[in-house]
């Protein structure tokens, strides 16, 4: 099949081709942001138009935006054209990317004030990272704005524990099942790699087989607490995601009746927060994100309320910048460890990866058998579960 264009025949796949390169055309202006020195000259229209001046009200201004100079060009400091630019990038772009140009903004441009007025909450796509914003700016939030920032905050956590309760119950409830080992077990319970470690004495070579002495097997658990848990968050200004998550994931083995489980939040002081763990929201609320670390303190108080270590997980989340007494910190960690506690030490628990931390520190627990990793969400139940069993931990390769 072909068409006539100015006296010359046109193919399909000729025409494929130049509406293909038409499109890499369209696509390098919307990159490049359309200055003179881009070359494309392509121009834009319509929808296209639209979304390139959404982009260059954010990124028009490259490195002087985020040095904080000249920025009439772009968002600016006015409330309303910021609230109609959220409109437009929500009209135009999916929502992880919103979310992705409204981190930028707030870190780029400095609107985080903005934030403190109720109608540009309304307007945000709420994630984790904004949760975290929020937060970093409770003490200045007047009272007009703080309603409508729990609605934010629950917007998100309550989609959070949709999304990790009940996995994390399920893995939990498996560990703990395992974990309660029983000598009289029925058949379906019996734990047969412990059962033949323990009664290797026992093998008669003439038959190539054990005959086993004492059976060992899975009990079932019961209503009683099997296993008490703390976890200890860093809320320094970095940590910002992790405390969201570990507040959702406190609320959630809070909510299971065989663990005890205690938050603590630390910066240079020690808050305990597990009166509040029936409600994430308010776990969070009650957190000072920003300030220094003093994780020795923290790890302190957390040791002083330990009455089973034989029988505990303790769950440090820091990016280990101890601003306390460091040979402290290590020590405490290696009583614990003696003592029987379970110790397990996060970098983060986020999605972001690892975030800056101290490699020395991270080194010296690493000796003393408590390897600092980041954890994704995902991944937290599956560490929980191996700490609850007391098996290797499933540390992410690379690490």
């Amino acid at each position: 099949m072909s068409t006539h264009t100015n006296g010359r025949v046109q193919t399909a796949p000729a025409r494929d081709r130049a509406a293909g390169a038409d499109e890499r055309l369209r696509r390098w202006r919307l990159v490049l942001g359309g200055d003179a020195a881009d070359g494309t000259g392509h121009a834009l229209t319509g929808r296209d138009a639209a979304m390139d001046g959404a982009l260059s009200a954010l990124y028009g201004k490259g490195d002087k935006q985020r040095q904080g100079h000249d920025r009439s060009a772009g968002l600016g400091a006015s409330a309303p054209s910021v609230a109609r630019w959220l409109g437009d990038i929500r009209t135009y772009f999916p929502s992880s990317v919103v979310q992705v140009m409204q981190r930028d903004a707030i870190d780029r441009l400095g609107l985080s004030a903005l934030l403190l007025e109720p109608e540009m909450l309304e307007a945000v796509e709420a994630d984790v990272h904004l949760v975290g914003t929020l937060l970093s700016l409770n003490k200045a939030m007047p009272e007009t704005t703080r309603e409508t920032a729990r609605v934010v905050v629950r917007k998100v956590v309550d989609d959070l524990e949709r999304r990790l309760a009940t996995r994390t119950r399920a893995t939990l409830t498996g560990a703990l099942d395992r974990s309660t080992r029983v000598t009289r077990p029925r058949h379906h319970d019996i734990d047969w790699n412990r059962t033949i470690a323990a009664n290797l004495r026992h093998y008669l070579p003439e038959h190539r087989t054990i005959v086993p002495e004492r059976l060992v097997g899975y009990g079932r658990a019961s209503r009683s607490v099997k296993k008490e848990v703390v976890l200890c968050v860093d809320q320094s200004g970095s940590m910002a995601a992790s405390v969201v998550y570990a507040s959702v994931f406190g609320a959630v083995l809070a909510s299971m009746r065989s663990l005890a489980t205690r938050l603590v939040v630390f910066d240079t002081a020690v808050v305990d927060l597990t009166g509040q763990l029936d409600d994430p929201v308010d776990v969070l609320f009650g957190t000072r994100l920003g300030g220094g670390t003093d994780i020795n303190r923290a790890l302190a108080y957390c040791q002083s309320q330990i009455t089973r270590p034989a029988d505990t997980v303790v769950v440090l989340i820091s990016d280990l910048y101890e601003g306390g007494i460091r040979d402290e910190m290590l020590k405490r960690v290696a009583a614990m460890k003696a003592s029987g506690v379970q110790f397990v030490s996060l970098l983060a628990l986020s999605d972001e990866g690892a975030p800056s931390y101290d490699h020395e520190h991270a080194a010296a627990l690493a000796a003393l058998g408590a390897p600092a990793f980041a954890c994704t969400p995902e991944l937290f139940p599956e560490v929980m579960a191996a700490a609850i069993e007391k098996r290797p931990l499933p540390i992410p390769e690379g690490i």
